[in-house]
Formats: structure tokens, sequence, C-alpha cells
């Protein structure tokens, strides 16, 4: 999966307009360029992880919030850290492009980390210490300048995650074979940065929080996003930087306009009749045409010839731009209509690897959790998980990938559908297998025992190979396919449907609640040994296999984009 100096020779194919319409400054490939991109993530990682992991425990302990209050403070703030990737990328990749919203970002990154940080130094920013039972809250001030600082972390990291890795991706061309295959194993790399990052903040940092000092903490959160900061600003001269070219969600909305006013007139046979347009009129700002598909007939209204309109036209007033669109602009949309069945399942999809944070965890409290003479905190399964991940990461890589290469001949292995699939295939089993587990534990307490939480190893690792094998894929899929001007909104996808599982989640637990304890203790009361987890476990076996099923289907009928082969003259 490294990257040779020696690649830094590889030619570079270029796909621009005229001088007068360069969108792309690039330079030969430079390995540095994706090395200090993935460092960045890396470091980045740590650093929000240093923050979230251990948030609703700083609230409470120092603090001194109410547990509602903090559980409630906590959600709000992941719902719209997941949500800021959305404005980021559309600031990306409508007006300051992908590498300025990083630059931009990482300043009120930067900021509310300094910030959190004095606050955790300062004697006055936090309320005084418990009195035995007595532990005063607070003051309004005190919270107002901690939430300050924690939503500019927000806005920092949406930035940062909408634009670090469709800038990362940038730096490789796709018309080059070597730099195509080295692409893919970037995009394994950076999945590895990521839970590398959040498994050292989840066993070293927030140890130091809790043991040490939470300003040496927060501390350490701020010296790693300074230094990936010093990092990546050095790289600028090595950087394929792409600028954008005004809002891509303009040109969506002409080609819905284009075909509805177009809506009476026919679609020529002969595709090759429609309107192509100049490399002037394209909206990806590159001189690269996306060949046209079949299905979604209608939008192709939208590229009827100008002249078949110019009667409407005239009765319009004018307005030709709203009128006339190009098969690139249609195929445009058609990509982002086919991915939308793709992304809601990817929400699904989210919603259960989410059990690994809640009701996995309160599986494993309800286990026996010594090991030897240890006992195993039920939330460090979780970075277990991150090792599991790492290592299945390794095996793709060296193991699966050269043999699906073998017997399908694709230099990737596995398409990125095909590997999504696997991954949302994967969630069936690691559920059941949780439910199983359940059902056991149940018995055993019943029998007067209790079982290991060493038991709940076999889901965590069936779920991290789930998540490897599609986790990676996605972030391939939503770059790789998005039409070229929404590269990073596309990708932002990948965070909103994370947001949205949770919220899913959320909203299943609730249902289950109100259903299921009309007539007895529920399924999920406080004292689990009263209840049915196993049930719910069940329920998100079957919601997995209809997710899948769902999947599998528009998976098998999805149109991958192509570019159009240029007209020989």
């Amino acid at each position: 999966m490294g990257m040779e100096s020696g690649d830094a020779q590889l030619p570079l194919l270029h796909h621009q307009a005229s001088a007068s319409n360069q969108h792309y400054t690039k330079p030969p490939f430079n390995w540095k360029a994706p090395a200090l991109i993935l460092a960045f993530e890396f470091l980045e990682s740590i650093a929000y992880a240093g923050i979230s992991l251990n948030l609703v425990v700083y609230l409470g302990t120092v603090l001194h919030g109410t547990t509602a209050s903090n559980a409630a403070n906590v959600d709000t703030w992941n719902g719209t850290t997941f949500l800021t990737p959305v404005l980021g990328a559309f600031l990306a990749d409508t007006y300051w492009g992908k590498y300025k919203t990083i630059a931009i970002s990482t300043v009120f990154y930067l900021i509310g980390l300094l910030v959190i940080t004095a606050s955790a130094v300062i004697p006055s920013l936090q309320p005084a210490p418990c009195n035995g039972s007595s532990c005063p809250p607070a003051t309004g001030f005190q919270y107002f300048v901690f939430f300050t600082a924690l939503y500019l972390i927000s806005v920092g990291t949406g930035g940062v995650k909408s634009a670090l890795l469709p800038f990362g991706a940038d730096q490789y061309n796709d018309s080059n074979l070597e730099e195509s295959k080295k692409k893919q194993s970037f995009f394994s790399l950076f999945f590895i940065a990521i839970n590398l990052g959040v498994f050292i903040s989840g066993t070293v940092v927030v140890w130091i929080q809790q043991n040490v000092a939470w300003s040496l903490g927060f501390g350490i959160s701020s010296i790693c996003l300074l230094v990936a900061t010093v990092a990546i600003l050095a790289g600028t001269p090595v950087y394929k930087v792409q600028l954008p070219s005004g809002s891509p969600l303009k040109s969506v909305v002409m080609v819905f306009v284009a075909s509805f006013k177009k809506r009476k007139l026919e679609v020529p046979a002969d595709n090759a009749l429609l309107y192509e347009g100049d490399d002037a009129d394209l909206s990806n700002g590159q001189s690269v045409k996306l060949a046209h598909t079949d299905g979604f007939r209608w939008l192709d209204k939208a590229a009827v010839v100008f002249e078949e309109v110019e009667e409407i036209n005239k009765d319009e007033g004018g307005g030709g731009g709203w009128l006339q669109c190009s098969v690139t602009q249609v195929e445009e949309v058609k990509i982002l209509l086919r991915m939308l069945p793709i992304w809601v399942t990817s929400v699904l999809y989210a919603a259960s690897l989410g059990q690994t944070a809640t009701t996995f965890v309160q599986q494993g409290n309800a286990m026996n959790t010594k090991i030897g003479s240890f006992s195993v905190p039920a939330a460090s399964l979780n970075s277990a998980e991150v090792i599991f991940m790492m290592i299945w990461v390794v095996f793709q890589d060296t193991v699966v990938v050269p043999i699906a290469r073998r017997y399908t001949g694709n230099p990737a292995g596995l398409t990125q559908l095909q590997r999504m699939g696997v991954g949302r295939l994967l969630a069936v089993p690691a559920l059941a297998v949780a439910a199983v587990l359940e059902t056991w534990r149940l018995r055993s307490v019943r029998d007067g025992g209790n079982l290991s939480i060493a038991w709940q190893l076999p889901q965590f690792v069936i779920l991290a190979c789930s998540d490897v094998f599609c986790g990676i894929a996605q972030l391939e899929f939503f770059y790789s396919e998005a039409p070229v001007s929404m590269r990073s909104l596309c990708s932002a996808f990948s965070f909103l449907a994370l947001s949205l599982g949770y919220y899913v989640n959320s909203l299943v637990v609730s249902i289950v609640a109100v259903v299921t304890t009309t007539s007895n203790k529920g399924w999920l009361p406080a004292d689990l040994n009263d209840g049915h987890l196993d049930y719910y476990f069940w329920l998100w076996t079957g919601i997995s296999a209809i997710n899948f099923v769902v999947y599998a289907a528009f998976a098998k009928n999805y149109t991958v984009k192509r570019l159009a082969v240029p007209h020989s003259h």
C-alpha cells in the first residue's frame, strides 16, 4: 500500500480546458502530497476524538451538569458536528475550493481547541470542585465559553471532514493506471488513519484526562492539530489544487427546469442528436464529458437541441440557458438520482453499526467483565474493534483483493458496489451473533451464572470486517461517482448518513420502548436481566437483512458513470 519516491516521475495526463478556462493546477504526481494529507488526518482524528470521546464525562465531573442535560448537550453537538460537513462541502465545491476550505476550517478548529484547553486551565472558567455531595454547577458564562469553543470545533471539523478526503483523492490522476491503483490504497490508508487516531485517543488521551489532568488531555489535542496544520501548509507547493467553478446546484436546477419546460417534446431515438455542448459549457470545469446512459429518459428532454425549442424560447422571453442543457449536465443529475437509494441504505447500515456504541456496551456491562484479575470496561471493546479493523484492512489488501482480481479480472478485485454489498451483508450475522449471545447470557443468569465479556469478541470481529469492506468502498464510491463539481458535497453525504444513523437508532429505541412496555417490563428495562435485548438484536438483524436486499436490488441495476469517447474529426 506504500508509495515509493519514484512515483513522482509518473507521467500526468491532463484533462483540461483551454488556457482561458483553466480550472486545475496539476504538477506531476508527488507522493509527499497524499502522505502529508494522511498525516493530517491521523493527527486531526486524535485531536477530535480527544474531545468527543470523553465529553459527557467532562460535562458531569467538571462542569457538574445533570445526567439528562449532559446527554442532550452531547447528542446535539454530535448531530451538529456530522451535519456541518454538508455546509463545508458546499463551500468547497462552490466558492473556496477544497484546499482553502481546509485552511479556513482549521483556524476555527484551532481556536476552539485552544479555548477549551484554556477553560480547563483557568480556575475562573470552571465551577468550584465538589465539597462532599455539594457540587456547584457551572455559571452561564462558564458554559458560554465552553460551548462556544465546542461549536467552533464543530464548524472546524465539518470543513475538514468534507474537504480533506476529496482533496487527497484529487492528488491522483484517474487516467494513469498506476496512480489509479495507488488511489485505492489511499482510501484504505485514510480509513486506517481515522481509526488509529480514535484508538490512540480512546486509550491514551482519555486515560490522561481522567487520571492526570483534563487540561493536559485537551492540550494534547491542541498540539496534534497545530502540528498537523503546520505540516499540511508546508506541503502547499506540491499539491494539485482544483479551483471551484461556481455553484453545481445551479446546473442541477437547470436540468429539472429545462426538462419540465420541454416536457411535451419527443426525445430523438438517436442519442447523438442530443446537445453535447462545448468545453466552455461544462459545469465541472474540465473538458471531461459524460457518456449518455439509459434510464430517467424524461431528463433527456433538457438536452434536446436548442433549435427544436426555439418557439418555446421566444414564448419564455429568452433565457435559453435555462432551456438548453448538455448531455453531461443531464448525466450529472442522473448520477445523483441513482446514488440516492444507495445512500438511503447507508443510513440504515450506519444505524446497525451504531449498536457498538450503545446496546453492545450495555450488553457487555451486564456480563462478567473480569478476565483473569483484570476488569475490562465494556466500552473498551470498541478500541479492540479498531485493531480488528486495521488487521482486516491489511488482510483485504494483501489476500482478498489479489484473489478476487484473479477471478474477476478487475484491477480492484471487487467493484465498489460489491464491497459495499459484502459489508452490508456481514452486518446481518454480526447482529444475529449478538442476539444468540444475549439469549445464552439470559439463560446463564437464570441458572445462577454469568458469561464472560470475552464472548462479545466474535460480533465485534464480524462488524469490524463489515466496516472495512463497506466503509472504505463507500468513501471511494461517493467520491468517484459524484459529478466532479460536487465531489466534496457527495463525499460529505457519508457523514450525513452517520448523523442520520444516530437519529434512526434513537427513533427505533423509542418505538421499541413504547410498544414493548405496555404489558410488562419491555425489551430494554434498566436491568437487562429482566428484559429481552436478544429480541432487539433480532429486530436489527431483520432490518439489516431487508436493508441488504433493497441495496442489492438497486446495486444490481446501478449504471456506473462513464466518460464520453471523444468524437474523431
